[in-house]
């Protein structure tokens, strides 16, 4: 059976980008900016960049932006939206256990838990790699994920809600192995009656251990906050962020 992360129907039916998401990709990105440092006329790399909402916010700040995803029907939407702009972004289709360009950039985002999908730790640890290898010496990644802290805190077993065409979507969540892993299931109800149900299930990470799988990967001076804002990692933390830098050769 096909895993989930590669099935085109999940992506292209899952309302993954709502327009709240879109509204505020313009303060993620100066949040990511300023975290990192990133500096006019850098070369980012975004990765996964689904829809492109961060990429295309980058390339607005002049930066030069690679977005790789391997949903075609999304970087689609990207190209369409870059174009209508008349922004210069590199759209690649590419999977991130995959895409390396050794030495290529000043910056790179992994963000919206777009970490830890792979049930073989080795893969997500590959794409760590990647993201290092691509790296320029002192670049830095920016990397936005619910942590598990935060999950064990606000966790709902399950919940749904109504879609703007009148569709319904419902989650139902279970946290599994030792609290390392969360299995979903999500199923659309749309209101011709046409059910989708798509089953996925990604890693859940705490501070102390993706800090560790960081280091383990090479990167140095690992910082962790509680949001892109750079706010404490403590019981009022929203997100799990992590700053890490590729060390000069």
């Amino acid at each position: 059976m096909t895993a989930w992360h590669e099935q085109d129907e999940f992506w292209e039916s899952v309302p993954m980008f709502t327009e709240h998401h879109l509204e505020i990709a313009a303060e993620e990105v100066e949040c990511v900016v300023s975290l990192a440092g990133i500096e006019p006329g850098a070369r980012v790399l975004d990765m996964p960049c689904g829809v492109g909402r961060h990429s295309l916010e980058l390339a607005r700040r002049g930066l030069r932006v690679t977005g790789v995803d391997r949903t075609g029907a999304y970087l689609q939407i990207a190209r369409e939206r870059a174009a209508a702009e008349n922004l210069e972004v590199e759209w690649i289709e590419a999977d991130m256990r995959d895409f390396v360009q050794h030495d290529a950039f000043d910056a790179a985002v992994n963000l919206y838990t777009s970490f830890g999908y792979f049930a073989d730790p080795a893969q997500n640890r590959q794409v760590l790699a990647n993201l290092y290898r691509s790296l320029k010496p002192g670049g830095t990644l920016v990397m936005e994920m619910m942590g598990k802290e935060i999950l064990a805190r606000i966790f709902q077993p399950r919940d749904w809600q109504q879609l703007p065409d009148g569709a319904f979507y419902l989650q139902e969540r279970t946290v599994t192995q030792d609290w390392s892993w969360i299995d979903n299931r999500w199923i659309l109800v749309h209101p011709d009656g046409r059910r989708q149900v798509f089953e996925l299930g990604h890693r859940i990470y705490d501070a102390a251990g993706l800090k560790a799988l960081l280091r383990d990967a090479d990167f140095t001076g690992v910082e962790v906050f509680g949001s892109l804002h750079g706010t404490p990692y403590d019981t009022e933390a929203r997100r799990l962020v992590a700053v890490a830098r590729k060390g000069p050769r």
